[in-house]
């Protein structure tokens, strides 16, 4: 039977549609392994859970997911159910049998794709036995005090002895495909492939460790790919046995993959082999049914953030909330991998060039990046405490007037506007103007941190001087800790958060992939990335013009830091300058990207993945057709006909415009009508995309820097 036919590409709704593209899937069952599974700890957790819906609407009842099993997870997130495969029951059942606790049900997720977890505490028992059999299969030892390396053996063991049980139950028909995510699900792919099981295995990399902890470093990553010695970098950081698992993973496989073209490169001297395709991370998209929509949401949202701004600025709220833009940062907090660093020293010149060109525009910058805390700051409860009393105070009031207006009005009345606050009104008013006076500035954190003499950011803010200060054009607030909306100082979680924002600011260093300035995109929000995350790749590679549709690309990779920095203050700058049209003209050009990002387009590169697998697999009985070259085409969004008002492309030489320039904006303007863009955009879609087009790293031109 043949696994696929020849690939024609067809247009639906401004969606790619590959024809004839069959996957006998009633002839397989899929595994999906994963320490993620059900279990948070970072982005991997995401891909699994938004790709789960059109993995199982392509794969249906034979797809399953595999992971650790967590009681608190588990009682939250699943709903605990028999098995409807006999022979994963039975398997099951084997593994029960010599002491192992197995755990069966639905994730509810949407839709609720069956998982099966492994206790991995019951099998711990067998920890010593097991690294024998992996030292045996892959001479790679495990140091007993590695508890994370310790806990991904028995899962992987667990695995393997699943899978074999499973395939000695199924007697090839159907046979297995198993996809391994990360290096912690790798010893189950390598004993899979030692003991020789009918298994088709995919290992997908997201970051490799040893990039991270290397760019975690300062060390010139990106120039000196061809250059590290490996072994010896990884024995210097105590993670030799992981980074072998993760390298044995890789050579093992059938089909390797990465989440994007940047992890390609470095996963080929890393790692040393080029992956066989580049599966990119999506979303699962809900489009709004009327455009105007996401605009009021975007409303909506940033009033709340007024609000919080309102307290936590009490007394010194002398800027114009109208004119304040709203920008932020947010991930894990990794100072310079996730661009803290650079993003500090731009919004400082940012401040620079605000207050030397008088702008009346503010911007408050909030960086959400988990740190440890005693608690809340005292002032910044004491803002929000002052701001709900001013908010009482003034409704108190407007009680009182409106009543004695009503009667005034009901008598044919004008009222005496000086006799209509009688003196406790007065003082009332007055008594809350002084409440609002501080002797101090606005906090630059919203919490007590543990240790702020040594917290990079605050030292950092220490450094350029921005403290919140009434002639500061750039206002910074640290938050070090995740969004809730039950929290008591500004209670809102992540995503309402994102959508009352203007802008997204990402100038990471080390992003294999980068699901926030994803999650801006589909949100109709701006962001900043930069040509060393997978995302700025991917957008280059699908948009002809990413700045015109709100993505802006900082090059980091070929410019210097401080060049890299003056770009990101640009973009910056020239956002400050758009006009309130402006930005709603982007924000809807921004949100037709995420077509794009919608797992429903890039499910397709993990179909092929598994293609690839199957045929090399089992190839006497799955073949790839040579007239279906292993590759998969996207589109490409042409660069908008009415730019500008992209920043990046409308910016001035001068902070001022000349009535010729405004004139010239004033009739961009006229000419823009969005369903007439978004149609011509629907209708100029290409396919230029080469899903197994991994560029090769060539020698680096001269001027390349670390930054």
């Amino acid at each position: 039977m043949p696994l696929a036919r020849s690939l024609s590409v067809t247009s639906l709704n401004g969606l790619p549609q590959w024809d004839d593209v069959d996957l006998p899937v009633e002839d397989l069952l899929l595994f999906e392994v994963a320490w993620e599974v059900t279990n948070k700890v970072g982005g991997i957790y995401t891909v699994i859970q938004t790709k789960a819906k059109v993995t199982l609407d392509e794969w249906g009842e034979n797809y399953f997911l595999i992971g650790p099993y967590f009681e608190h997870n588990v009682k939250t997130q699943v709903e605990v159910c028999e098995p409807p495969n006999t022979a994963v029951n039975k398997a099951m059942d084997i593994l029960r049998g010599n002491g192992c606790q197995v755990h069966f049900g639905r994730w509810l997720i949407e839709g609720n794709p069956y998982v099966v977890l492994f206790d991995i505490g019951s099998a711990a028992w067998n920890l010593d036995r097991w690294k024998g059999e992996f030292w045996d299969a892959s001479h790679i030892g495990i140091p007993y005090h590695d508890r994370e390396a310790n806990d991904a053996l028995i899962f992987g063991s667990l695995t393997a002895w699943f899978l074999k049980e499973l395939s000695d139950q199924l007697e090839d028909k159907p046979n297995i495909v198993a996809h391994f995510h990360e290096w912690q699900a790798g010893p189950g792919l390598i004993l899979c492939r030692s003991r020789k099981l009918p298994v088709a295995t995919i290992f997908t990399t997201h970051a490799t460790l040893l990039g991270r902890y290397l760019c975690a470093a300062s060390i010139d990553f990106y120039n000196h790919l061809e250059h590290f010695d490996i072994d010896k970098e990884a024995g210097e950081r105590q993670i030799y046995h992981r980074y072998c698992m993760e390298r044995a993973s890789v050579h093992c496989s059938h089909v390797f993959t990465t989440v994007s073209q940047i992890t390609a490169i470095e996963a080929e001297h890393m790692l040393k082999r080029n992956p066989d395709v580049v599966t990119p991370n999506g979303l699962n998209i809900k489009k709004f049914s009327a455009m105007h929509e996401f605009q009021n949401l975007h409303a909506t949202c940033k009033a709340r953030i007024q609000e919080f701004v309102r307290g936590h600025f009490y007394g010194h709220l002398d800027f114009s909330l109208e004119k304040t833009l709203f920008f932020f940062i947010a991930g894990r907090y990794e100072f310079s991998n996730k661009g803290a660093d650079m993003f500090l020293e731009a919004l400082s010149r940012l401040n620079f060039l605000l207050r030397v060109h008088k702008s009346d525009v503010t911007v408050v910058v909030f960086f959400i990046m988990p740190a440890s805390t005693n608690n809340f700051n005292v002032e910044t409860l004491k803002g929000q405490a002052v701001r709900k009393q001013l908010w009482d105070t003034a409704h108190s009031v407007k009680e009182k007037f409106g009543k004695k207006l009503y009667d005034a009005l009901l008598r044919g009345e004008i009222p005496d506007m000086n006799k209509i606050l009688d003196r406790d009104d007065m003082t009332l008013m007055k008594r809350a103007i002084y409440s609002t006076q501080r002797q101090t500035l606005p906090p630059v954190t919203t919490h007590n941190m543990i240790d702020d003499s040594n917290d990079p950011i605050l030292n950092t803010i220490r450094r350029i001087g921005l403290f919140n200060s009434r002639t500061d054009r750039v206002k910074v607030i640290l938050h070090p800790e995740f969004l809730s909306s039950t929290s008591p100082l500004l209670p809102m979680d992540y995503e309402e958060f994102v959508r009352g924002c203007h802008l997204g600011v990402f100038p990471s260093y080390y992003e294999p992939w980068g699901y926030t300035p994803a999650e801006c995109t589909v949100m109709g929000i701006p962001s900043v990335t930069t040509n060393l995350s997978g995302f700025g790749c991917f957008m280059q590679e699908h948009v002809a013009d990413p700045a015109a549709y709100g993505i802006y690309i900082v090059d980091r990779r070929y410019r210097s830091p401080d060049e890299s920095c003056n770009q990101l203050t640009q973009f910056l700058y020239a956002f400050c300058q758009q006009s309130r049209r402006q930005r709603i003209v982007q924000r809807n050009r921004t949100e037709r990207l995420s077509d794009l990002l919608d797992w429903r387009y890039l499910g397709r590169y993990y179909t092929h993945a598994r293609h690839v697998a199957v045929s090399r697999a089992f190839p006497e009985k799955f073949e790839m057709e040579p007239n279906a070259p292993p590759k998969t085409e996207g589109f490409r969004f042409p660069r908008p006909s009415s730019v500008p008002p992209s920043p990046a492309v409308s910016q001035h030489n001068s902070p001022h415009q000349s009535d010729d320039e405004t004139e010239e904006t004033d009739v961009e303007d006229e000419r823009y009508d969005e369903e007439e863009e978004a149609e011509r955009d629907r209708q100029n879609i290409k396919s230029p995309f080469d899903i197994n087009a991994v560029p090769q790293v060539k020698n680096k031109p001269h001027g390349e820097y670390r930054n």
